[in-house]
């Protein structure tokens, strides 16, 4: 074991997304390998579970002034707070994550920005691409990075053109014991088997291909599809199920804070979005012994699914590839060992945070 360091995490808030889940599962996990971990959120928006012991600070600095006035001498004002916060703090490393409009302005000796998402895919219209490449160039060139995944390490560096000081490749890391008790937890589970989706109800996890490949599959195991979305993007989701006639056939359960008595059993998890950055709906759905079916977006599908589960990543587009896959797997689903999740277990991903104490 290394000599203890002290690491600071810098984000936004804890609201319920996947980046925030795993930053507190990655700064809890240094926390217990004997590290001074402490995570500054920058309003006081919690719904993640907080782990006991893991320390929090709000800054409060973002609130309705700093949302009003939303300029870069704010955005030097709010990093400035944030400065003497970390000061007091001393860290070894910094680690600033969906924050980065703030944080970029900080100086402080080790800060790494861990970049969560493939920002390469994520806008088909050329304008907003250009705008979206622009600012990756404006917020990360000559500064430290950490991918979550290599496809999205070799996205920034071909395909954006990002020249940062130094970057990384490094996994979320993931303990199996707490999602399998977890995964014990009482649920409205529904009864009988179902396939699963998991996530934010939002176009870029095109539900539509979902429903459109699950209804050409044949299968006739219900369909679970779980999470939230903003406005109206449930009330369309829902006018699409009614639409397609699949309204006995497809289950809302509505948005669950422990989602994972439902992936654990269910009989396979699908995955269909246009852009991810390491999905954790894949990675958690294996440590619960759950196989999956994914398109081949970019990025982490395709460092996920190894060995027979290979045979079940399918081409982004080709939604009759889908609903074959579906079918397959259905019928036969595979039977996930160790082997299809050590990459992402903490032993093989922490040593890799440490290593940026320099």
């Amino acid at each position: 074991m290394p000599m203890p360091k002290r690491f600071a995490f810098v984000i936004a808030d804890l609201y319920g997304g996947g980046a925030e889940k795993s930053l507190l599962y990655t700064a809890d996990g240094l926390r217990q390998r004997g590290h001074v971990v402490k995570v500054f959120i920058l309003r006081n928006k919690i719904e993640h579970r907080l782990p006991e012991g893991l320390e929090i600070e709000n800054l409060r600095v973002i609130n309705r002034f700093s949302k009003m006035f939303s300029t870069p001498l704010v955005e030097k004002w709010q990093a400035a707070r944030i400065a003497r916060a970390l000061s007091a703090f001393g860290p070894d490393v910094v680690l600033s994550c969906s924050c980065d409009k703030i944080t970029r302005h900080l100086t402080f000796p080790n800060l790494w920005f861990w970049i969560k998402s493939d920002i390469s895919a994520k806008f088909s219209d050329p304008d907003q691409r250009a705008k979206a490449f622009a600012k990756v160039h404006r917020f990360y060139s000559g500064r430290n990075v950490v991918a979550v995944s290599q496809g999205v390490k070799d996205n920034l560096l071909n395909a954006i053109g990002l020249q940062p000081a130094e970057i990384r490749a490094i996994y979320n890391p993931y303990e199996r014991a707490p999602f399998l008790r977890m995964a014990e937890e009482s649920a409205p589970v529904p009864d009988g088997e179902y396939l699963i989706n998991v996530g934010t109800f939002e176009a870029r996890k095109r539900h539509d291909r979902l429903l459109r490949a699950y209804e050409a599959s044949g299968v006739t195991t219900p369909l679970v599809l779980l999470g939230k979305g903003k406005g109206d993007e449930e009330a369309n989701l829902r006018a699409m199920i009614e639409d397609m006639g699949l309204v006995e056939r497809v289950i809302l359960p509505g948005y669950q804070t422990n989602p994972y008595p439902f992936i654990r059993n269910a009989k396979a998890l699908i995955l269909t979005s246009d852009a991810e950055g390491l999905p954790r709906a894949l990675i958690e759905s294996l440590l619960l012994g759950t196989p999956v079916v994914s398109v081949d977006c970019p990025s982490g599908p395709r460092e996920i699914l190894s060995g027979e589960l290979a045979d079940f990543l399918v081409p982004l587009e080709d939604e009759t590839a889908l609903a074959d896959a579906i079918a397959r797997m259905d019928a036969a689903p595979i039977t996930v060992t160790e082997t299809h999740y050590r990459p992402f277990l903490k032993e093989t991903v922490l040593p890799q945070f440490e290593a940026l104490a320099k």
